[in-house]
């Protein structure tokens, strides 16, 4: 597919795991925030399966963005975390974020990351790849000093934790692919984006 080379791309995520991701490698795009009601949404669909929660999201997000910008690709991103049936969502303060992170100590969830990439109302792309993250069994002591290293960071990403900072320190096993524990999966999009012509290198 040729794309003429003013196409726009947005990305519909204030993340800036994922800005930096895309910066990181050469992607021109901007930024436009997608407002939508996530938990609502969620609820509203009755999904049970924390991957098609997360596709959904991605999908929902891309598309409130490119009816406002209906010229420009614009990429949808989600992620979900799971351990077994139950779906976490980010923690709203330090005690909740305690909570969750107690709960995972010393078992293995799943972390679930999608991206979409639509343009008006057509989705022109979707890919959902997912992380299986094995937390180390931590005390009550142990979950306190890392709640103090990390800061506003327990309550800014699902599940407690950023794997890029003081979160790393949690985890005795990662299973899966970096850019997805962030949150992006990166190798699937910059496929789609180099058809579009979008991306720095052929």
């Amino acid at each position: 597919m040729t794309v003429h080379p003013s196409s726009r791309l947005i990305l519909a995520s204030q993340s800036a795991a994922r800005q930096d991701l895309l910066r990181r490698a050469k992607v021109e795009f901007e930024v436009s925030s997608a407002n939508i009601d996530e938990r609502g949404i969620e609820q509203s669909s009755r999904l049970i399966e924390a991957s098609a929660v997360a596709a959904l999201l991605a999908k929902e997000k891309a598309l409130h963005v490119s009816r406002a910008h209906r010229e420009a690709y614009v990429i949808g991103a989600d992620q979900t975390l799971a351990l077994g049936s139950k779906i976490f969502a980010k923690a709203e303060d330090r005690a909740q974020a305690r909570a969750q992170l107690k709960f995972m100590c010393g078992c293995t969830h799943n972390l679930h990351s999608a991206v979409t990439v639509a343009k008006g109302d057509e989705i022109l792309f979707e890919s959902i790849s997912t992380a299986r993250m094995t937390m180390r069994p931590l005390n009550d002591v142990q979950v306190e000093a890392y709640l103090d290293l990390a800061g506003e960071a327990a309550t800014a990403s699902v599940g407690g934790y950023q794997l890029e900072g003081a979160g790393v320190h949690l985890f005795e096993r990662i299973e899966g692919d970096y850019f997805t524990i962030l949150g992006l999966p990166l190798l699937p999009l910059l496929n789609f984006l180099r058809g579009l012509g979008l991306a720095p290198l052929p």
